[in-house]
């Protein structure tokens, strides 16, 4: 029965478009109407393209508006005419929507009305967006009339979406009743929040304006509203009221006061939880001991109880303990390695060695893959190695290689058992050590250091300096695993206003994202050059406890999408010219960046560093007087900060024989420290003097580096990234 109605679908098609462009032929023809033959034609493509589009699926090619989105509008406006000048076509409809809002932005509402006419047809996804930006092409044509017909039509088709609350944003400046029915219909849009808070500097005392807040603005500056709800209105805020609350202090890393607000909330697991949670942290161990009883006995299945059950045996004395990691292995078997690793300990303690060995037994043989049976393997490895015997030390880890842990405890410890089978002579299982390091762990710190082992032209700690690898950018925005289609179509046109507004709309007063939503969110704050938040949420990421979470996680952490974030690449041209002026690899330059300041143009520590490379001021004074640096520079713009950031760092690598491990840790430590450790530990092997350095700060930071270059060199650098995919 299908394919008569296919043909007859076919056939209304094509006789429809005969006609239409018959039709427009015909008129295009005749002289006194040129001009509408040509419109009539228009809009036969145009609606040509339409069907087209419904009956068959599109052609999937390499975009090239979406290569211009990265570009700046000058730079890519011949580009984009010529593509919205050409024939009906999805890149013809994002080329008009990119160049007509380039329009907007330089104030040329005429020129972008004639893009954006009729785009909806051709481009329905977009379609509210499309009618925003009409309505503001007619106001800087000064037609306000008709920009306010465009802004009204445009609320009364799409009520829900949020280009409707933009229109009445706009058409409040013509007429403030406006505002109310937005406050009202879209209380989750950012630019209601914008309007609540200018009401609220004017009249503090609005219950109702201050919880819209607290419930549905996730931004930082909400905080403040929720601390007055609870102490000036805690007799009118309901249970759902204080779940919200506590959920907004909870993303804030604000534990105490979450677990304050959550004991207003006590009938479901989770707010239980976060109430004893909070509480441990805040240093109130006793008491939350109790919140954690109680979630133990009322909601003995809960997944929460797991947790409460690991902190509790954390918490308590030693047989308590015992009793609480029984009870975890009982309830929640797929918990155990943990419990029977721990009670190894608590066993030893007090003196059933017995016992406690059979612990670690099952631990090693029911729980292989796991974390703590991996650091008990790890632990026992280090006492063997450290005793001289690194034979036995071996064996401890060679388990290892049969899992496919992700564990960073796992890099590490195979990444020892090549260096041990390497001073034995055993140079075949090193090779097989360092391969399962870059298989399994390709992120880590020893994924480096096993390719430098291997041979792979990666750069030693010796010679990295000197190095200057291809560097190969993203050339468009990946599209974002969380938020509608027509979001995704706003961030990858760059679109970032629009986008923000529509997520966070998305969102509404859900407290707490998913991963792929927390991730869309860290998209959103790299492209508002907001980098050390970014990095934060998606490093946070890590700490998720809730299994579903964490597979997605993982899941996520298999995308280069995940990584190009996670390791950004901001002020790319000022970073590369003063690397090659100072003869720097521009990867370790932005390694140490990234570790020093998050790409914060403005940060500054406690004892003054300051800027993109944390520049002490006495240190930047010293070097102008002494190099031909200007002396009118500023640590918080850029160029000069990285200017002088780097002529220092060059400095210290001239102090050390180009010796980057030296180097970078005089970076932190200070030329002074670093001297003394050269004379205390040998520099045979670096490895081992990294592990000697005796600040944990300074021996974190120089593997911090080197890990941060890693992750640029494999995510950036070509011929790197396809050694890895082999």
């Amino acid at each position: 029965m299908g394919k008569p109605k296919n043909i007859k679908k076919r056939y209304l098609f094509l006789v429809a478009t005969s006609l239409l462009g018959g039709f427009g032929a015909y008129f295009f023809f005749k002289p006194q109407i040129n001009s509408f033959g040509r419109e009539l034609l228009a809009i036969a493509e145009d609606y040509r393209f339409h069907l087209l589009k419904s009956a068959i699926e599109p052609e999937i090619q390499p975009s090239v508006v979406l290569n211009l989105v990265l570009q700046t509008p000058e730079a890519r406006e011949a580009e984009l005419r010529k593509i919205a000048a050409g024939t009906p076509s999805q890149e013809r409809n994002r080329a008009r929507y990119l160049l007509a809002s380039d329009l907007l932005q330089a104030y040329e509402g005429g020129e972008a009305l004639t893009l954006l006419k009729r785009l909806e047809y051709t481009y329905p996804l977009m379609t509210p967006y499309i009618l925003l930006k009409r309505g503001r092409a007619y106001e800087l044509t000064n037609d306000k009339e008709q920009a306010q017909a465009v802004w009204l039509k445009l609320f009364e088709d799409y009520p829900k979406s949020a280009a409707s609350a933009q229109a009445l944003y706009q058409l409040g400046n013509y007429d403030p009743q406006y505002l109310e029915e937005m406050i009202s219909r879209f209380p989750q849009h950012p630019l209601t929040h914008e309007i609540v808070r200018k009401r609220l500097d004017s009249n503090p005392d609005q219950f109702d304006l201050l919880l819209l807040l607290a419930t549905y603005d996730h931004s930082d500056e909400t905080n403040q509203i929720r601390d007055r709800l609870v102490l000036e209105y805690s007799d009118r805020l309901t249970q759902k009221d204080w779940q919200t609350i506590g959920g907004g202090y909870w993303q804030n890393r604000e534990y105490r006061k979450a677990s304050d607000a959550y004991r207003f909330d006590p009938g479901n697991p989770r707010s239980l939880y976060r109430t004893a949670k909070g509480l441990e942290t805040s240093g109130n161990p006793r008491e939350a001991i109790s919140w954690y009883k109680k979630l133990v006995i009322q909601f003995p299945d809960a997944q929460e109880t797991a947790l409460a059950l690991e902190h509790l045996a954390t918490l308590s004395e030693a047989k308590a303990s015992l009793f609480y990691l029984d009870l975890l292995i009982e309830k929640f078997p797929e918990q155990g390695a943990m419990a029977f690793y721990r009670k190894g300990i608590i066993l030893d303690f007090l003196e059933s060695y017995e016992s406690a060995e059979q612990a670690r037994k099952t631990l090693l043989t029911e729980y292989p893959d796991s974390e703590a049976a991996i650091e008990y393997r790890w632990q026992m490895a280090q006492k063997s190695a450290q005793s001289g015997n690194k034979q036995q030390a071996i064996d401890w880890i060679q388990p290892i290689l049969a899992t496919s842990s992700s564990s960073d405890i796992a890099a590490e410890a195979v990444f020892w058992m090549g260096k041990w089978s390497l001073d034995l002579g055993k140079t075949k299982e090193a090779e097989t050590a360092f391969e399962y390091v870059l298989t399994h762990h390709w992120q880590s710190y020893y994924a480096w250091r096993s390719a430098v082992l291997l041979g792979w032209d990666v750069g030693d700690f010796t010679d990295v300096r000197l190095m200057n690898p291809e560097v190969t950018l993203p050339r468009t925005r990946s599209v974002p695993p969380a938020g509608s289609a027509t979001f995704q179509e706003l961030f990858i046109l760059g679109q970032d206003a629009d986008a923000r507004y529509l997520f966070e709309s998305e969102i509404g007063d859900r407290q707490e994202p998913s991963v792929a939503e927390q991730f869309t969110v860290a998209l959103l704050k790299l492209e508002q050059q907001q980098y050390r938040q970014a990095i934060n949420l998606i490093w946070n990421l890590k700490t998720r406890e809730e299994p579903q979470d964490i597979a997605e996680w993982q899941k996520l952490r298999q995308t280069s999408e995940y990584w190009q974030a996670l390791f950004p690449f901001p002020h790319y041209q000022t970073i590369l010219a003063w690397s090659l002026e100072r003869d720097l690899n521009p990867l370790l330059v932005i390694s140490l960046i990234r570790q020093e300041s998050t790409f914060e143009v403005e940060a500054l520590s406690p004892v003054g560093a300051t800027g993109l490379m944390q520049v002490m001021p006495s240190t930047a004074k010293w070097i102008s007087e002494i190099s031909d640096i200007d002396s009118n520079y500023s640590l918080v713009n850029p160029e000069d900060n990285v200017s002088l950031g780097s002529w220092y760092f060059n400095h210290t690598h001239e102090q050390y024989q180009d010796n980057s491990l030296l180097a970078v840790a005089s970076y932190n430590a200070g030329p002074g420290n670093v001297n003394k450790w050269k004379k205390k530990y040998p520099l045979t092997d670096p490895d081992v003097f990294v592990n000697n350095i005796p600040f944990p700060e300074t021996k974190g930071y120089v593997k911090s580096v080197f890990g941060n270059y890693w992750n640029y060199l494999r995510i950036y650098n070509p011929q790197v990234s396809q050694l890895l995919s082999q």
